[in-house]
C-alpha cells in the first residue's frame, strides 16, 4: 500500500469511493449526483487542501480529504472526510493510512490532526484505538430551518 497526494484529476475516483463507502451500512446515505458533486468540490476546492489517497496495486482504496487550518495552538490538518473501502476495512488499512498521513503532515510542518465523527459510528472506536483523544469540552450544534 502506498499513499499519494490527490488532485482534481482524481475527482471521479474520490466521488466513487465516497459513494461506495457512505451508501453502505452503517451510514446508508443517499446522495444525488449533483449534491455529491457539489459536496466533494466544496471539500477539495479550498485555500489549502490536503487530499491523500491510499492505493493498493494502483487502486484507490482509501482517502482523506481535509485542509490546513491555522489555530492559536498551532497549524493542523483538519480532516473533513476519511474512509477506507468497505472490503478493506478491518484489515489494518486505516491504521497504516493514518501512520502514512502523520509522516506526510509532519513533513509539511503541521503538528495536529483534527477530525470529527459521531459517537454511534464504528469510526469512533477506530479513532480512539489509533490514538486520537476525544475533546470533552467541544460540542457541535445544528439548527434546522
Amino acid at each position: 500500500m502506498i499513499i499519494r497526494e490527490l488532485d482534481e484529476s482524481y475527482f471521479e475516483n474520490i466521488k466513487a469511493l465516497f459513494r461506495s463507502v457512505f451508501s453502505a451500512p452503517p451510514w446508508n446515505e443517499e446522495w444525488s449526483d449533483d449534491q455529491l458533486d457539489s459536496y466533494i468540490r466544496e471539500l477539495i476546492e479550498v485555500r489549502q487542501p490536503i487530499l491523500y489517497g491510499l492505493f493498493d496495486n494502483d487502486e484507490l482504496i482509501g482517502m482523506s480529504i481535509g485542509k490546513v487550518k491555522h489555530w492559536c495552538g498551532g497549524t493542523e490538518y483538519f480532516i473533513e472526510e476519511f474512509c477506507i473501502r468497505g472490503d478493506k476495512q478491518g484489515r489494518g488499512c486505516g491504521r497504516k493510512f493514518f501512520s502514512l498521513i502523520e509522516e506526510k503532515i509532519k513533513d509539511k510542518g503541521l503538528d495536529t490532526i483534527f477530525l470529527m465523527t459521531e459517537r454511534t459510528q464504528p469510526a469512533y472506536e477506530f479513532y480512539k484505538h489509533i490514538g486520537f483523544t476525544e475533546l470533552p469540552d467541544l460540542t457541535s450544534f445544528v439548527k434546522e430551518l
